[in-house]
């Protein structure tokens, strides 16, 4: 029997696209990323999930709490899907952050490099696969969880076979879908970064 694990981005909210909010305490939906949700959240009522898990962020703890009330389940908190350690970096702007040095390299050389005081793509990477690897010897069961774009993008690139310095080629939207497929024997990929709302 195939178990699938749903992997769904947490929804819009105010600082998306000009902060870099990493784990930043307080960032929570807006109203659209509510909006986002609930459409996210009839797709995931209609698989029947058994369990709903969420990184530890309160937008993906937000965004996980509109699926499980729809779900009718509780929400598990897992720190494996926490947000990617930004170190220095976190609450910074994307503007200021453009002219440094170490952004570009980190933006071009993901597979060895990380942020200053943070972490790398490849822990991120390892955390991640690590979690979803232990649904493997639980065969049937359809688990939801809820996280962030480079966590859901860091489990997706190691899926496919794609090199971590390619993270570009992976796009991961606010509340979008993506589905893992595992026997134990196999792996398939079955859903990228669909049923955006």
């Amino acid at each position: 029997m195939t178990t699938h694990i749903y992997l769904v981005r947490h929804g819009h909210h105010a600082l998306l696209g000009r902060v870099l909010c990493g784990r930043m305490p307080g960032v929570q939906l807006d109203e659209l990323g509510c909006q986002q949700m609930e459409a996210t959240a009839q797709f995931i009522r209609n698989i029947a999930p058994q369990t709903i898990q969420s990184s530890p962020q309160r937008r993906a703890l937000q965004s996980a709490g509109i699926i499980a009330t729809r779900c009718g389940l509780p929400v598990e908190i897992v720190p494996a899907f926490d947000e990617i350690e930004m170190g220095r970096w976190t609450g910074a702007a994307f503007s200021d952050l453009a002219g440094q040095r170490a952004w570009r390299r980190w933006n071009s050389n993901r597979g060895r490099s990380r942020p200053p005081g943070g972490e790398s793509m490849r822990a991120l990477q390892s955390r991640v696969v690590g979690h979803i690897e232990q649904f493997r010897g639980d065969p049937g069961q359809s688990a939801v969880i809820v996280s962030h774009a480079e966590p859901i993008r860091a489990a997706l690139m190691h899926y496919l076979g794609v090199p971590l310095d390619r993270f570009g080629s992976v796009d991961v939207a606010p509340a979008s879908v993506s589905c893992i497929s595992l026997d134990r024997s196999q792996t398939l990929v079955a859903l990228v970064n669909g049923v955006k709302a």
